[in-house]
């Protein structure tokens, strides 16, 4: 009886920790609403709000496992929560991590001057884990703007 009561607390414990694990990952939806939040934010509050909220690493730009980012269409980094060095820094030359040739912010900036909204795949390293993953992150242009907001979950 005491094996039975500790497989089944085993269990239960194990599907709470899985279902924590699934809620912590972002969705395609989320990104979505998240870049398309940016972007009214820089056409309401300004840039220099947008950018900085964008910028913290506990605002409401990061969540679960993924953040909002924030480009110009000269491929300039203009805010990143994640990696404040490329802030400032034009990053159309940095080639996808596991397809030889592949520029994601060339596609991601000729997605936003063009359709002006959509999804591009790209591999990338994910924090912790050295190998190359696949990830799809949403381009949203800001209206009127020469910028584009993305944020992306691993596939």
């Amino acid at each position: 009886m005491k094996r039975i009561t500790l497989a089944v607390l085993g269990i239960a414990v194990s599907l709470c920790l899985a279902g924590s694990a699934f809620a912590a990952s972002a969705t395609k939806d989320e990104c979505v609403a998240k870049t398309k939040e940016a972007a009214a934010m820089v056409n309401g509050k300004g840039l220099d709000a947008a950018v900085a909220e964008i910028n913290k690493k506990d605002g409401k730009f990061v969540w679960k496992d993924t953040y909002v980012f924030l480009m110009d269409l000269e491929g300039r980094m203009v805010a990143h929560p994640m990696s404040p060095a490329l802030v400032g820094k034009n990053v159309l030359d940095m080639k996808d991590k596991g397809t030889p040739g592949k520029f994601l912010f060339k596609e991601m900036v000729e997605l936003a001057k063009g359709k002006g909204e959509g999804w591009v795949d790209y591999m990338w390293i994910n924090p912790g884990d050295p190998k190359p993953r696949k990830k799809v992150t949403y381009i949203y242009r800001v209206p009127g703007k020469d910028l584009f907001a993305g944020a992306g979950i691993y596939d």
